[in-house]
């Protein structure tokens, strides 16, 4: 039996070297493969003289670089420091390892995991888009996302500002479960302002990455990153994005993996939807609700359904002119109070009373929506029938 796919689980001692020889940049999937089939263990690998690294396969670079690491690293001092950071190390053989990543072309040698990735989590779709979303792009993210949490499917997402943080934000409010992949190590947060939400995330999910600790986020690590992605999921689900964004490249990533695309179409005058309508005509399925992906993937009946219950209805004249004014287009507190009739002091506490039934969505910006809970089906959180019926206008 030889190599990564052969040790079922890493002896402690063997997995300290590993991660010392992660550090060293130029030992990724394939080279770490060869000295898996060259040597009995890693610390065999991380003793050995510069001809046997040749040997092995590694160049003279990369041989150099790994006897360079060894009198700056110290395998037990970096087991020590993962500890401290809360975090896990997991080889490519280790059962926990997730496994539609181990099958993946180029899967990480290591992976870290700060919170836990659990059997639940092989059951998760990725949902990704710009980070500059429109007020379209957030609430097609949350309902999505709210709709797959409460389905028991775990959201997977890349922290970033925009979708990734409405659609984190969104599962766990659900009380579901939601993974973050990191570009970095697992001791630095990017951005910083979600610093509290990646601690939320390990406390309910797993925040992942390929990264050793101390590693900065760097412009050229996002978009490899993303293989991880699409990599740990069954599908990924595209919200908004021009042609060159992040999403596109893990929707490509996606693809090439033989994993199912998802797209929200958007207004065609959005450039951010260009990047979901390319998708679409390039073959992607594109989707107005939960169900159309629950179907796809055949998850009518994947994890347990959390029970949100049902919105309490509108109870007095204000509440019912209010939400006649409201649609599932944004509107500034403002248009509300003209369109309403109400004085702005009562229109202010009436949405507030709104958003605590679930009726009203306040979308930022002082920008109100109608929610309505689906009836049917799936629990579900999508728009109603108007806003349905344009989204499928847009096909």
């Amino acid at each position: 039996m030889d190599g990564a796919t052969t040790r079922a689980t890493e002896a402690p001692a063997d997995l300290a070297y590993r991660v010392a020889l992660h550090r060293v940049h130029r030992l990724g999937a394939v080279r770490f493969g060869l000295l898996d089939r060259a040597f009995p263990s890693m610390e065999e690998a991380w003793r050995a003289p510069a001809g046997a690294l040749i040997a092995a396969g590694l160049d003279e670079r990369t041989t150099r670089e790994v006897v360079r690491a060894r009198d700056e690293t110290d395998p037990d001092t970096e087991t020590e420091r993962l500890a401290q950071a809360g975090v896990t190390a997991l080889a490519v053989a280790d059962p926990r390892y997730p496994s539609r990543l181990r099958e993946i072309d180029d899967a990480p040698p290591l992976l870290y995991v700060k919170g836990a990735w659990t059997d639940v989590d092989e059951w998760s779709v990725a949902v990704v888009g710009t980070r500059r979303a429109t007020a379209y792009g957030r609430m097609a993210a949350q309902e999505f996302s709210r709709g797959l949490a409460a389905n028991g499917i775990t959201v997977v997402s890349g922290l970033a500002r925009g979708v990734d943080t409405v659609s984190h934000r969104a599962a766990l409010d659900a009380g579901g479960r939601t993974a973050a992949v990191l570009a970095n190590g697992l001791d630095t947060v990017y951005p910083p302002e979600n610093r509290r939400l990646a601690e939320e995330i390990a406390e309910r999910g797993a925040v992942l990455s390929d990264y050793p600790l101390g590693t900065k986020p760097r412009a050229d690590f996002f978009p490899r990153r993303n293989r991880i992605l699409s990599g740990v999921s069954l599908g990924t689900l595209v919200v908004e994005g021009d042609h060159d964004s992040g999403a596109m490249i893990t929707a490509k990533f996606a693809m090439e993996q033989n994993r199912e695309v998802f797209a929200v179409p958007g207004s065609i005058f959005s450039p951010q939807s260009k990047g979901p309508f390319a998708l679409i005509k390039d073959g992607a399925t594109p989707v107005a609700n939960v169900e159309g992906i629950l179907e796809a993937l055949n998850l009518s009946v994947a994890g347990k359904q959390l029970d949100f219950g049902r919105a309490a209805p509108p109870e007095s004249e204000d509440e019912r002119t209010l939400m006649a004014a409201l649609s599932r287009e944004p509107q500034h507190i403002d248009a509300v109070v003209r369109r309403s009739g109400l004085a702005a002091a009562t229109v202010s506490g009436t949405l507030a009373l709104l958003e605590l039934k679930g009726l009203v969505r306040d979308v930022g910006g002082m920008q109100f929506v109608r929610v309505r809970e689906d009836e049917a089906g799936y629990v579900s959180a999508e728009p109603e029938a108007r806003a349905a019926a344009t989204i499928e206008k847009a096909l």
